[in-house]
């Protein structure tokens, strides 16, 4: 018999897996809630007394009282916060587990506090000073109805179901956010499954893409026991999709779920480094820094156009962005024209990194405009996917050298479980303020479809302020579809917005 254990995450207890639940009782499973203590209502506890080691104590509690005399299969579940429980729990008492589903969550490691898993970046910068000034027995107040968006995606929540989470929140112990996970690493033996929640922002496309950029510390979840799933869904699936989800469980418990592929030699090119379709020239890299040059023959200075790669990328990612054969396919197209084409690394290795890889852009465009082969008063600027929200800036202050904007399938507001809804880095905001900048922009017909809507909002934003927006569509294609959609579809759209980028910076 298969032995569910459910762990709720911050804010909330047993309450919310109800339906889930009963779902799986109905299949004839067994579940079990764990009330956490100085939250569930059942475990009254004063704050100062309540740690993340609180909580595993209490999961811990929850799997001893299962009756091991018939075999049962231990499933433990940890949604957000509840997985670091969750993991601590199972790390010690790995021979009992049979399987740790990561419902809509990271992965936690062994010394970092749940703190750093805190979605909004401003409050967790704000959590932080708190923890550095030694202020651990307080409680986070739990979100207002309007504020759960913050911690997560709502989307498919109904309105008497969130009026119920609010009205049932708890205040959050801080020494739950702030006491580190200790981890023995015997949990790593134990069998793993990923739920995926796609409108908050992650898919299983998304994951493997990092594990296709050669971070080593990703390889790990292309193992055979690790599955995913994905539900198209918000961030709280128990309350949007109690069915569904009960539904992937009993599949993750069988060991079912979509297997990752992974990298290295005998795996096929993925998206980033297959050939760019089109047939451009062989053109010399004049490498500056951080920033690849090619520069077409002749007599300059002549107008560039800087091609900046989106995000994030790990930071041990081999070869770097600037090498990538798309986005060297954009330089190279530019420089077939006339201009000269750049490409750039950036460090945005983090969602938290917007900050520094926008200075790093910013660095970037002056090296450019300060090269002797360069016209520094007639510059472009092509962003790419997660890049798209670096387009900010330079929308909100452009400055006159600045000749013209593209973006290929940009991001152009922060998805929601980013964080970053007090960020700068909201296009569709600043675009308003781009005056007579021409911005190109690149929509695939097949994007995804919670960055379709920010492309949707920046659109309505541009005709809304008479912005000069140039929209070349590609009907059918897909994030990334230079490498990953036929030439045929996709060709047409990159010579369209490469005449175009390139008759602003010559006009």
């Amino acid at each position: 018999m298969q032995v569910f254990i459910m762990v709720a995450g911050a804010f909330t207890g047993a309450h919310v897996w109800q339906e889930t639940a009963a779902r799986l009782v109905a299949s004839g499973s067994a579940v079990h809630a764990v009330p956490l203590t100085g939250i569930d209502p059942a475990r009254p506890a004063p704050p100062a007394q309540v740690g993340l080691e609180t909580h595993i104590e209490d999961v811990i509690a929850a799997i001893d009282a299962v009756d091991m005399t018939s075999g049962p299969e231990i499933v433990l579940v940890g949604h957000d916060y509840g997985i670091h429980p969750a993991l601590g729990a199972a790390d010690r008492r790995a021979e009992r587990i049979t399987r740790v589903v990561y419902l809509d969550c990271g992965m936690p490691q062994n010394g970092v506090p749940a703190l750093a898993a805190v979605p909004d970046q401003a409050l967790r910068a704000r959590l932080a000073e708190r923890a550095e000034a030694g202020e651990r027995e307080g409680v986070l107040a739990p979100p207002a109805h309007g504020e759960w968006g913050r911690w997560g995606s709502t989307a498919g929540v109904g309105e008497a179901a969130l009026e119920r989470l609010t009205a049932l929140a708890a205040p959050q112990p801080l020494g739950t956010l702030f006491q580190p996970l200790r981890l023995t690493g015997a949990v790593a033996a134990v069998p793993v499954t990923g739920v995926l929640c796609a409108r908050n922002g992650a898919r299983i496309d998304l994951v493997q893409r990092l594990v296709d950029f050669g971070d080593p510390a990703l390889a790990a979840l292309t193992e055979p026991q690790v599955t995913f799933f994905e539900l198209p869904t918000g961030h709280w699936p128990m309350l949007s999709c109690p069915d569904a989800l009960a539904d992937v469980l009993l599949e993750a418990a069988a060991g079912e779920g979509h297997r990752l592929r992974p990298a290295g030699d005998d795996a096929p090119a993925p998206a980033h480094l297959r050939p760019f379709p089109l047939d451009v020239p062989e053109l010399p890299r004049d490498r500056q820094g951080h920033v690849d040059l090619y520069v077409p023959d002749g007599e300059g200075p002549r107008p560039a156009v800087l091609v900046v790669h989106g995000g994030p990328v790990p930071a041990g990612a081999r070869p770097s962005p600037r090498e990538w054969p798309t986005l060297v396919g954009y330089a190279r197209m530019a420089a077939a024209e006339g201009i000269v084409g750049a490409t750039v690394d950036h460090r945005l290795h983090d969602i938290a990194d917007y900050d520094r890889a926008a200075a790093d852009i910013a660095a970037a465009v002056e090296l450019v405009r300060a090269d002797p082969r360069v016209d520094g008063d007639r510059i472009a600027l092509w962003f790419f996917s997660g890049g798209g929200l670096l387009t900010t800036d330079w929308l909100a202050k452009p400055p006159a050298w600045l000749r013209c904007l593209a973006a290929s399938y940009p991001v152009l507001a922060p998805l929601p479980a980013w964080g970053m809804s007090g960020s700068r880095f909201h296009p569709a905001r600043a675009v308003g303020q781009a005056g007579s900048l021409p911005v190109v922009l690149l929509r695939a017909g097949r994007e995804a479809p919670e960055i379709a809507a920010t492309v949707d909002a920046f659109v309505t934003a541009a005709q809304g302020c008479a912005a000069r927006l140039e929209l070349v569509d590609v009907p059918n294609g897909h994030h990334g579809f230079e490498t990953i959609d036929p030439p045929e579809e996709t060709l047409p759209a990159l010579r369209e917005a490469m005449r175009s980028v390139v008759a602003h910076l010559t006009g």
